[in-house]
């Protein structure tokens, strides 16, 4: 007997939409800020910066969980854009800060218009009370699996 239940159950998952819509939303997504000369991880960066103080590399890879050396290659690019700035702390002169400049805020800006514009184009054929429950859905899925 066959214990494969087949193509529609697979398409009727959560984990199976969710990584079908999630592969062309990124693809689309990336295409949007390569435009601007970033990819997505720079944008992700440029948002924890804009999310809170200046932080060090160190815990900013902590908070992304991603490896420091992917936060310093991020920010030697986003520097070179004029995006971010690197700050010795006085008090510890291997640490250094990084923060947002007037243009890594419009770079984020930027980037925030290009995602709204994706979330417009997936989610053409939702009513706005379907796209609010959707966005209510994921935003709650997320808070659950990430951790902080």
């Amino acid at each position: 007997m066959n214990d494969v239940k087949g193509a529609a159950a697979l398409r009727a998952t959560v984990v199976f939409n969710l990584g079908t819509l999630g592969a062309v939303a990124s693809e689309r997504f990336a295409a949007r800020v390569e435009a601007l000369g970033l990819k997505p991880k720079h944008a992700g960066l440029l948002a924890a910066l804009d999310a809170g103080a200046a932080a060090s590399q160190l815990e900013l890879a902590s908070r992304l969980g991603v490896a420091p050396s992917l936060i310093v290659a991020l920010a030697d690019q986003l520097q070179e854009l004029g995006a971010v700035e690197r700050v010795r702390d006085p008090e510890d002169r291997r640490r250094q800060a990084l923060s947002l400049t007037a243009e890594g805020r419009r770079l984020l800006a930027r980037c925030v218009r290009a995602a709204e514009d994706v979330d417009a184009e997936l989610t053409a054929g939702l009513s706005e009370a379907q796209r609010t429950s959707l966005t209510r859905g994921l935003r709650l899925l997320g808070e659950q699996q990430l951790p902080g």
